[in-house]
Formats: C-alpha cells, structure tokens, sequence
C-alpha cells in the first residue's frame, strides 16, 4: 500500500513540475532592449532561424498562433511584438511610431540575439517591413517571405477602396451612419469615426467566414495610435503617413535570396488584382495564389501553405 502511494505521490509532483515547466519564463517569452524601448520576444525550437513580422500595422504576434508552432521542428521559431504592440512597451508620444523604426528595431532584434542570417517572414503590413528590411540588410537576410502583403502605397490605397466599396455595398446601414460622421468632419483617426467603421471581417479576409472562429480571440485586437500613426490620420479611405510613402517595386528585382510571395484568391485586403504583380517586379520569386483562401492562407489552406513554406526553407522550391 505504500508503494502504491509513493507513485501516486511522484505522479502528482511529475504532473505539477510539467506545469510549472510548461508556464516557465523561457516558454512565456522574454524582453530586449531596443533603440531604447523594451522590445518582446519568444524563441521556440531549434535550428535556422525564421522570424515572424506580424501585420496590421498595430497587431501583435498571437495571430501567428498556434499555425507556425509546427515550424519549430525543424526551425528556431522567434516571434515578437514590435514597439508598441502586444507586450512591448509603448510610445509615451505616438509620433514616435514610425515604419523606418520598425525595420530599425527587426535589426536591433537580430543583433540582440547573436544571429548571423535568418529568415524572414512578414505578413500584409509585416511584409512591407520585411521588404524594406530585405532591401536595407540583404546581407542578413537567408530568405525572405511575403505573404498577403502589399509593394506600394498604390495598392494599399487598393485595400482601402475595396473595404469601402464592400461596406457601402454589403452593410449599407452602417455606410449611411458612417457617411454622417464623416459629413460632420471626423476623420478615421477619430474616436468617433473609428467606432462607425465596422466591416465584417469574414467579408475582407476570409474564403470561408467561418474559419474566422479558428482564430484566437486575444489576438483581434491591435494598437490603433500605431495604425494611424502609420497609414495616416484618415488612412481608411485615403492612404497617408509613412505608408503613402513607400514603393518597392523598382527593387524588388535586385534581390538576391530566396524570395516566396504568396496570395489569397479570395483576399479583398491585399488584392489580387495587384498581387500578381508581384510576378513582374520579383520574377526571380516563387509566387503562389492560393485558391481557397482569403488574407490568410496558413489558416485556411494549412497543410498546402506549410507544405510550401517547408519545401522553400529547405531550398526545394523554384
């Protein structure tokens, strides 16, 4: 009887020493500073390393999560949130947010973990990051990833016309509201504007609306000073800020590594109208449309994305 008890008991401690294991800190991700902001970070997995420039601008990591965990096999996963978003720290004044910060601190994060080259991957405004980063640092880059992504303040003004083209058409009682808040002088920086512009997200992102519920529930919301910092004080109709500025295509063919660009069929955010495009300005990439998907393929299309994604870090792709 008392051997009985002893196991029981040694069960008992093994299963609570893997659950203090399992919220540990080197599990629940740790901090660098960077250009003076403390900057969060999580590394899971061995191996080279990819990094994950999350979108928005203003959202966090938690919507890599858990799809690109699978990648951990076989890589040194890191994910991060950049300044101002999810865990790290915020501007005391939003000007302080800009997309050249950005690109700044994705290098600030590489020194500060001792790495050589990595991969990189950056998805919708991520991949204007990652880009720019790419063009800015071609020497640290292995391989880069576009996923869902945009090349000009031209085909983000794209995303803005079509959202606004669906709203008016699909939902046309919060058109009109919005329409009256606008007549009145809001701008979509404001309070006021920002709480009339609701656009169903399975309408703008998604093939099947009902894979939005795949999605983790912590990681729909985002930093809106960053947003409007970035795409300009009336960003959801015309495209300002850092991001009216940007054009990458002249250089997108100078690149030298490995480059993936993916897109969604069904994706009415980065367009795919413009998205081929992609095929002109990087014809060294490997460029692939995803049939059935939306903004996010490695949601909906997951075996096939990762298949892919997998297939072109080993060097197996075009």
């Amino acid at each position: 009887m008392n051997s009985v008890r002893l196991l029981f008991t040694l069960f008992i401690l093994s299963v609570l020493q893997s659950a203090v294991l399992a919220q540990s800190p080197s599990d629940s991700g740790t901090y660098a500073k960077i250009n003076g902001a403390e900057i969060w970070y999580q590394v899971k997995g061995q191996g080279d390393p990819i990094v994950l420039i999350p979108g928005g601008p203003g959202d966090s990591h938690l919507y890599f999560t858990p799809w690109f965990d699978q990648l951990a096999q076989n890589h040194m996963v890191i994910y991060y949130d950049a300044f101002g978003r999810g865990k790290s720290s915020r501007a005391k004044n939003k000007e302080e947010y800009s997309f050249q910060r950005d690109v700044d601190d994705l290098e600030g994060l590489r020194k500060a973990l001792g790495l050589g080259k990595w991969s990189i991957l950056g998805h919708s405004y991520g991949g204007m990051v990652a880009q720019a980063y790419a063009i800015q640092h071609s020497a640290s880059v292995d391989k880069l990833i576009l996923a869902d992504t945009f090349y000009d303040a031209e085909m983000w003004q794209e995303n803005d016309n079509n959202s606004n083209f669906v709203m008016k058409n699909q939902c046309p009682e919060k058109w009109d509201k919005l329409m009256k808040i606008r007549d009145e002088g809001y701008l979509s920086s404001s309070p006021e504007h920002i709480k009339e512009y609701k656009i169903p997200s399975g309408l703008l992102y998604w093939y099947n609306p009902e894979n939005l519920s795949k999605m983790r529930k912590d990681s729909l919301s985002w930093n809106t000073d960053v947003y409007y910092q970035l795409v300009g004080v009336d960003g959801d109709f015309i495209i300002g800020g850092d991001i009216g500025k940007l054009d990458f295509r002249r250089d997108l063919k100078n690149l030298k590594m490995p480059v993936l660009i993916t897109a969604g069929r069904y994706d009415r955010i980065s367009d795919p109208r413009y998205a081929v495009k992609y095929k002109m300005y990087a014809p060294q990439a490997e460029f692939v449309m995803f049939e059935k998907s939306g903004h996010n393929p490695y949601v909906e299309e997951q075996e096939k994305f990762f298949k892919i994604l997998n297939d072109f870090l080993k060097g197996e792709g075009k």
